[in-house]
């Protein structure tokens, strides 16, 4: 089987409402012609690119071009997870959580971004994909720090990260069309991260990848990997952040 060469196809997090993991070819054909119903609202400019702006047939390559490439480049000194959010119940796809790291078994630091569908926002599903990837980073991997970043105008994605525990870490100026844009920044520390509550993850198929992600082999026995709190899915389900947060 393929996944025994390429483990992280057979990786998979799961929290009460969701699973999150690579896409097969049929489920990523459907997460392209999700993107291609749109991502954010008319007004909305969440993303450093305009690539969900395009016309449907280029929104649709461009979100399987990315996983390709990011499957292709990878390295344990360079890499980017992008996982698909399924729901649970329907198995149907709800958008994408990523997680990087660069040079991650020095730095022990990874940065996440994302993206759902318009029609799946506003019901907590990108509060709890973060979860997940938080999970993963600090419980599985072993990370020391988890990174953000969102423009200054992005009310939702910055409601996520300060209702998770992130710390503002500055600010970072850009150009874009020829406009200065401000992006906030935001850090959470393993420390931060266990003094919160969060719901319950299970993980599967993390053993086999962490040579793929630079990672100790021992990275889950941190004392610190040990759960410490649970919270109801409820409070999910009335969050209104739309869970978008990619800037790039």
């Amino acid at each position: 089987m393929i996944s025994s060469h390429w483990p992280l196809l057979a990786l998979s997090i799961r929290t009460p409402r969701l699973e999150l993991r690579l896409p097969d070819d049929d489920e990523l054909s459907e997460l392209a012609e999700l993107a291609t119903r749109g991502v954010y609202r008319a007004g909305e400019r969440p993303f450093f690119s305009r690539w969900a702006e395009r016309r449907a047939p280029d929104v649709a390559r461009a979100v399987i071009q990315r996983q390709w490439r990011k499957r292709g480049a990878w390295t344990p000194d360079h890499w980017a997870l992008e996982l698909v959010v399924f729901e649970a119940k329907t198995g149907d796809p709800l958008g994408v959580q990523e997680i990087r790291g660069k040079d991650f078994a020095r730095l022990g630091e990874v940065e996440t971004a994302s993206w759902l569908g318009i029609e799946h926002q506003g019901r907590g599903f990108g509060t709890e994909a973060r979860l997940a990837a938080l999970h993963l980073a600090f419980v599985e991997l072993g990370a020391e720090y988890a990174l953000s970043a969102s423009f200054v105008d992005n009310a939702s994605s910055i409601s996520v990260s300060r209702k998770l525990g992130y710390q503002p870490d500055g600010v970072q100026r850009d150009v874009r069309e020829g406009r200065v844009l401000v992006t906030q920044r935001f850090r959470m520390s393993r420390d931060d991260w266990w003094q919160r509550e969060r719901p319950e993850i299970g993980v599967s198929g993390i053993a086999p990848c962490l040579e793929l992600f630079g990672a100790a082999a021992d990275a889950s026995q941190h004392p610190l990997t040990r759960p410490r709190w649970l919270i109801h899915m409820g409070r999910f389900e009335s969050d209104e952040a739309a869970g978008v947060a990619v800037v790039e």
